[in-house]
């Protein structure tokens, strides 16, 4: 069997691939990919607890609580308590992390470009909805 004729193979390379191309984009504004993703969700949606990023990430709370940790250094967030649940805080923009939206978002535009130089709209929704129902097929085998 060709190592290219295995689907999992080559959407890991292309999970390599795609990672390496992020960094380089990211890199200037001191953001790794994964953290990246946590401030769009910030950007889209100000104030949201650790557990939810842990849920829409799906990733464990150690990794998101390091990831938080990092960003808030970085002062591109800042932790506020929870009014509602003195346990728990929310995860805010700073000043400075709302700003930087300003410079990442192009950056992201150029990923997106990137990515599907080439390819039509259809292909792209096609292209999506197949990485879906791959992962929707590898979690409904995991839950048996």
């Amino acid at each position: 069997m060709n190592l290219d004729d295995n689907v999992g193979i080559l959407i890991h390379n292309a999970d390599l691939t795609i990672t390496s191309c992020v960094r380089k984009h990211l890199e200037p504004f001191n953001l790794a990919p994964e953290q990246n993703l946590i401030m769009m969700m910030l950007w889209n949606q100000d104030g949201i607890s650790p557990n939810e990023i842990v849920l829409r990430l799906n990733k464990d709370k150690a990794n998101i609580a390091r990831m938080i940790t990092s960003l808030e250094k970085k002062g591109f967030i800042k932790k506020v308590s929870d009014p509602i649940d003195k346990r728990t805080f929310k995860v805010h923009l700073t000043d400075e992390g709302k700003q930087l939206a300003n410079l990442v978002l192009p950056a992201q535009q150029k990923i997106r470009e990137t990515l599907t130089k080439g390819m039509s709209r259809e292909e792209i929704n096609e292209l999506q909805k197949l990485i879906t129902k791959i992962i929707h097929n590898v979690v409904g085998d995991n839950k048996s």
